[in-house]
């Protein structure tokens, strides 16, 4: 078995789709946030059911997926302990191992290019991230970088694994897709043969210009990719968006909600919209249902069924990701539709819970449970 690896022009990143074929339960390795429509779609072409988003670290020259997928796909997000993901649902500590069906992956601390980053080892395979390229390594210059700690990285955790240990990069700049561990310990050019000292040496000297999105990147990254740029909620203007008539706060959806301005739709599950609670007067039109998060065959009939015409639609779901993709397919069905940010609950905060970063209940407007 060999993972599908796809390909991020823009930023010269793999991500990777390994998964179970009895089961056909799936992870996901590095996914890119403007690659979220074909990987969901690689998903949908295999059958497979997305139980984890693992990253290898905080990247600082793309967004992370991996929030979106936890909203899109019910994806589990995963990330090194040691890189400040604070809501990755999971943090994983070397060793860790992740079930998917009856697969296993294993973590591997590979600090250096980060403090945080990880390898991922699954079968005869091992995903290095930006630890270890093909015939070079990451940078060590910024974000808590060590040359010191990626030598012992490669040398004394990657370079023991076996020789004939497939190796798949987090990036490649030349076109090459995979290496070998035996390759690497034998003519990688910046670490096969050198001394921790000839290392530092070569990686202090590189001089590299920092990624041009890393101050997007990163912060973005921290929060599994979800930005939620909420405008203050005394505008009145909506955030143009392409794709759809725009973004609006809770606050501001609320207003025209009220005033009669605008159709509320929610497009949570049954179960979301039971356990968790729900807006009066707000018309529940799914875009997703379990079991398995299946789409909704009945959303475009539903919806239009809901918004009267000439109305505005103001789409809610859980964090503000489906609604987003709800609010592109209402658009194409001719309807003016808005995404409100932050969805019903908000973002998870530093201990994985909800309703306390934004979201429609954070903000004290009206709702009801049960």
């Amino acid at each position: 078995m060999t993972p599908i690896q796809l390909f991020d022009t823009a930023s010269s990143t793999y991500t990777y789709v390994l998964f179970d074929p009895a089961s056909r339960d799936a992870v996901i390795i590095d996914p890119v946030d403007t690659q979220i429509a074909r990987d969901l779609q690689v998903l949908r072409e295999h059958g497979l059911k997305l139980i984890w988003a693992l990253e290898t670290h905080a990247h600082a020259d793309h967004i992370t997926s991996a929030g979106q997928l936890a909203e899109l796909a019910g994806a589990k997000t995963t990330a090194p302990a040691g890189c400040g993901i604070s809501t990755a649902s999971v943090q994983l500590k070397d060793g860790d191992v992740l079930d998917f069906g009856a697969e296993q992956i294993r973590a591997l601390h590979t600090p250096g290019h980060t403090a945080g980053s990880m390898s991922f080892v699954w079968r005869s395979h091992v995903f290095t991230g930006d630890t270890l390229l093909i015939n070079g390594c990451g940078r060590t210059d910024f974000q808590s970088g060590s040359a010191v700690q990626l030598y012992h990285s490669l040398t004394e955790v990657l370079f023991k694994l076996p020789d004939d240990t497939i190796v798949w990069p987090g990036h490649d700049y030349q076109g090459k897709t995979q290496s070998s561990i035996g390759q690497e310990k034998a003519s990688n050019a910046r670490v096969a043969g050198k001394s921790q000292a000839e290392f530092v040496a070569i990686m202090d000297a590189l001089k590299l210009p920092p990624p041009q999105r890393i101050q997007e990147a990163v912060p973005a990254n921290l929060r599994s990719g979800l930005r939620h740029d909420t405008p203050a909620p005394e505008s009145l203007l909506p955030r143009p968006v392409d794709g759809y008539a725009g973004d609006v706060s809770p606050t501001l959806a609320w207003q025209w909600f009220e005033a009669g301005e605008a159709v509320l739709v929610d497009v949570r599950t049954d179960a979301e919209r039971a356990w968790v609670g729900f807006v009066p007067g707000a018309i529940a039109v799914a875009w997703k249902q379990w079991p398995g998060m299946a789409m909704n065959p009945d959303f475009d009939a539903q919806l239009q069924a809901a918004v009267p015409e000439g109305q505005k639609v103001l789409l809610l779901c859980r964090s503000g990701v489906r609604s987003v993709a709800a609010a592109q397919r209402a658009t194409e069905l001719g309807l003016q539709a808005y995404n409100i940010l932050e969805g019903f609950e908000g973002d998870p905060d530093e201990h994985a819970q909800r309703n306390r970063r934004g979201g429609w209940r954070f903000h004290g407007l009206p709702w009801r449970q049960g």
